[in-house]
């Protein structure tokens, strides 16, 4: 593919922001990627307002990227973060926010970049999310956003947000599964060594990160039902794995995965019908069948659902040229 024709990421840095998310997206859309996948995914691009931007608490300064003006040709815009979420953007930023959103530009904005989208005027009426810590802040200053502040990230369409640091990379390979399809995110996920897949609607936080006991850890358990997504599986098999009841395997789900055993599943056999078809796979029903997922008709509904495609629009545009 001709360098021209990637699909061009611009990120705004501003005064203040998070390193992390900085970090996050170079991680994700910047990294060559011939190694892995044998192409370039993505043209990426870092501007900034200023010649030299101060990053949060005066970590460090970012010199040598390109001027604001870069953001004019962004297929992809990131907006800045800062954490001082009080204090306004600068007017300049606002309005190429504004003017890539008018041109039909996707924006994205990590953590508190949602009070910059929202500052702009694009999140009026739409669907949001941003961290926990700033949901009644945002609420008091954009009554008209629709925030959702216990998901990891919400996908309106042009608009996409994620709500904390480790969000944005899961919204990050969200984007690159529904630009590229699953197995080009799983081959960034693994350069990251970062689950592929988190569903966005799973919770922001989870009660334990990391478990206070080893032999509670649902790492064994997942590991035995993904060799075995074709299979009936189902919340009462995956219990009796672990060794123990559906109760206390959901409470383990919630607290340590922020989701349900039956929606972790069903998230794993879409990523694997995904996969099927990109290999090459032309027959629903095998697919359906190894994938788990059943019948056709659960695939086409589950696969739309998912990636807002159809089996046969998927296949057209991730499937074997």
């Amino acid at each position: 593919m001709a360098q021209e024709s990637l699909h061009r990421v611009v990120v705004i840095v501003d005064a203040n922001s998070n390193p992390f998310e900085l970090g996050c997206a170079t991680e994700v859309f910047g990294l060559r990627r011939t190694e892995e996948l044998g192409r370039e995914l993505y043209d990426f691009t870092l501007c900034s307002p200023a010649p030299e931007t101060l990053m949060r608490d005066g970590f460090f300064t970012l010199t040598g990227v390109a001027g604001l003006e870069a953001a004019e040709s962004a297929d992809t815009l990131v907006v800045p973060n800062r954490p001082d979420v009080e204090v306004p953007r600068r007017p300049a930023v606002l309005a190429a926010v504004r003017r890539a959103h008018a041109r039909g530009a996707r924006l994205v904005g990590f953590c508190s970049g949602a009070f910059t989208l929202a500052e702009a005027g694009v999140l009026e009426g739409r669907r949001a999310t941003a961290h926990w810590q700033w949901a009644d802040a945002f609420r008091a200053r954009f009554p008209g956003v629709r925030l959702e502040p216990d998901v990891l990230f919400v996908d309106d369409g042009d608009i996409l947000t994620a709500a904390g640091s480790a969000a944005a990379l899961d919204l990050g390979l969200h984007l690159v599964r529904r630009d590229h399809g699953a197995e080009a995110a799983n081959a960034v996920s693994r350069r990251l060594v970062f689950a592929a897949h988190r569903d966005g609607g799973q919770r922001q936080f989870v009660e334990r990160p990391v478990p206070d006991v080893p032999d509670e850890s649902l790492a064994p358990v997942l590991a035995w039902a993904q060799e075995r997504l074709d299979e009936p599986l189902g919340v009462d098999d995956l219990a009796a794995r672990a060794a123990v009841s559906a109760a206390t395997l959901h409470r383990r789900f919630r607290a340590q995965l922020g989701t349900t055993p039956l929606a972790w599943l069903t998230g794993e056999r879409v990523a694997l019908a995904c996969r099927l078809i990109e290999r090459g796979e032309s027959r629903l029903d095998v697919v359906a069948r190894r994938s788990g997922l059943g019948t056709t008709a659960n695939l086409r509904a589950r696969l739309h659902r998912a990636t807002g495609l159809s089996p046969s629009a998927y296949r057209h545009r991730f499937g074997p040229v």
